[in-house]
């Protein structure tokens, strides 16, 4: 019985360090990129209401026809936070050119996300996760989680890990 919660929890550390030492090596310059993985849905649901970090709906669907950057975050993830002065930048750059960026909180507080938002000088939409928005993007099992949704309204990649502006640059021009 011992033993088993012993091998349990060996196999539960490993899979984190699986997750977990990739983005420590690339966040501390050794070149360690992640890669896109395709989805394989193909087609994004925009077709969800979400409430934002204030408690206004956002449609995703009104979204349709722009090139869509969908992050799935969390506060207390680091890796969340190296990434979100890229997606600051990623906004101010493209919003001009049919692009937008709309994170997604796993499980925040809309005030939790309010003062984040405010310290962090994020310009983008904040939403909350929902659980249809989980079961058409999910599972997301680990964040961040970025998900490039073109303007035809099919997923173009799904970036596991924090995405670099490099990164995020690359995919935009790829889909405008």
């Amino acid at each position: 019985m011992m033993k088993s919660r012993w091998i349990a929890a060996a196999a539960a550390a490993c899979a984190v360090a699986l997750l977990v030492v990739p983005m420590m090596l690339r966040s501390a310059g050794h070149g360690v990129e992640l890669r896109p993985t395709p989805n394989p849905v193909g087609a994004a649901n925009l077709d969800l209401t979400l409430k934002d970090m204030h408690g206004a709906d956002v449609n995703l669907a009104d979204y349709k026809g722009k090139v869509v950057i969908l992050n799935f975050w969390a506060t207390w993830c680091g890796p969340c936070q190296t990434e979100i002065p890229e997606l600051v930048k990623t906004h101010a750059e493209y919003k001009d050119q049919g692009v937008v960026v709309l994170g997604v909180s796993i499980d925040d507080s809309p005030e939790t996300l309010r003062e984040y938002g405010a310290d962090k000088e994020m310009n983008y939409p904040s939403l909350l996760m929902t659980d249809a928005l989980e079961e058409a993007y999910g599972p997301i099992i680990g964040v961040p989680i970025t998900f490039f949704i073109g303007r035809d309204g099919l997923i173009a990649t799904k970036h596991l890990g924090p995405v670099t502006k490099e990164q995020v640059d690359r995919e935009i021009k790829a889909l405008l």
